[in-house]
């Protein structure tokens, strides 16, 4: 019925053939599938089978015809016992469906009453009964590949051509497509369909002939689609390189924000409570530093914060009580005057202070007797103001 002998097609412009030693041979009735990747010489089968193309080696054989010797004269003759189906429907969109079967058997010179009766049959077989008159602007996807079929079927054709009839189509219509096929094959029609479904090949188990740039690796009688498990996954490839270093760094920084602003770090996933920064025993040296503590600055401290029972409740001046009141501040003085060094930086340590971007203001160095002579509004600092204890706005 079909026969390739060490058929070799090259296209121009291609440094490798489309296809190369290509041998196989169809028989009357059997229904073959041709699969296998894009490029890898479907097409180019089914282009010498119709005779659109001529094999640069090799013989292409149809119906007991070498195709390489057939004029081209003789061609529509040819292709009369041979229909095609293509995945882009091809119709013609200013006719009706009858209009689009009858167009086959009005090229070839068939009497009007031929065709008044073969096109009703056909539209039958495939479904579009009573659909005669519809635009196929009107079908559905579906429908509109029914009547491609009905017009590569009208002139009873031996051998049927398929490529991706069902590339267009959703699934459910595709098994509608690929049983009116089916069918058609049961009543004796030869049919070569190119596809990439695996599930229509793998559940109808008939002949398979796998191509793999342009060579036959496979041909098997009631056989499925192939190994599929070298087809590459939907699922998303990890990320490599600089790329994931950015991502994962965005990643990191948010959840240090977000832990910041809870109160809690997560360390390899187990949370960590954040101290407070002035129990760090080694706080960052760009933003905290130790200050040393003078004795003068002790006291004054002391003063400042001493309550206001604490002191005498007159409030006398440095004339009335002069003796009593020096010793009692004086007491406490050599306790806190005269720190070890050792004390020093402890004291330091244990209470870091943060930057700011004035200079501090300097504590005066008053004596002890001004201290104690200063009245209880001068000590809160609600006296009077000088403009010269007045500080400038921080930038």
């Amino acid at each position: 019925m079909i026969r390739f002998e060490n058929v070799t097609k090259r296209y121009r412009g291609t440094a490798s053939p489309a296809l190369a030693g290509v041998d196989f041979e169809v028989q009357r009735g059997e229904f073959v599938f041709l699969v296998g990747a894009s490029g890898s010489g479907k097409s180019s089968c089914l282009q010498l089978i119709l005779r659109e193309e001529i094999p640069t080696d090799g013989r292409v054989l149809v119906l007991g015809r070498d195709l390489r010797t057939l004029s081209n004269r003789k061609v529509p003759f040819f292709r009369r016992h041979v229909g095609a189906v293509f995945q882009d429907f091809r119709l013609l969109p200013a006719k009706t469906v009858f209009q689009n079967v009858a167009f086959t058997l009005q090229v070839i010179g068939s009497s009007r009453g031929f065709v008044q009766q073969a096109v009703p049959e056909v539209l039958a077989l495939v479904g579009l009964s009573g659909k005669e008159k519809r635009m196929p602007h009107e079908l559905s996807g579906g429908e509109q590949q029914r009547v491609a079929i009905a017009r590569a079927l009208v002139n009873r054709p031996q051998v049927l051509l398929a490529d991706e009839p069902t590339g267009n189509l959703d699934p459910a219509t595709s098994v509608d497509i690929m049983q009116l096929l089916a069918r058609i094959n049961a009543g004796g029609t030869t049919v070569v369909m190119a596809t990439h479904e695996a599930g229509f090949v793998d559940q109808m188990q008939r002949r398979v002939i796998e191509l793999k740039h342009g060579e036959i690796v496979r041909d098997e009688r009631h056989g499925g689609y192939g190994d599929t498990s070298g087809l590459p996954s939907l699922a998303p490839m990890p990320e490599r390189g600089a790329a994931a270093v950015a991502a994962l760094t965005a990643v990191l920084e948010m959840q240090r924000e977000a832990a910041a602003a809870a109160g809690v770090s997560t360390v390899d996933d187990e949370p960590i409570v954040v101290e407070d920064l002035a129990s760090d025993p080694d706080p960052e040296p760009d933003e905290f530093e130790a200050v040393e503590v003078e004795p003068g600055e002790v006291e004054a401290a002391q003063a400042a914060e001493a309550p206001a029972s604490a002191a005498e409740p007159t409030a006398p001046t440095a004339e009335a009580s002069p003796a009593p009141t020096a010793p009692a501040k004086a007491a406490p003085a050599p306790a806190t005057s005269a720190p070890t060094t050792s004390a020093k930086a402890a004291s330091a340590k244990a209470a870091p202070v943060k930057k700011t971007p004035t200079a501090p203001i300097p504590v005066a160095d008053v004596p002890e007797v001004e201290i104690a002579e200063l009245g209880v509004a001068d000590r809160l600092g609600l006296g009077d103001e000088d403009r010269d204890d007045e500080v400038g706005p921080t930038s």
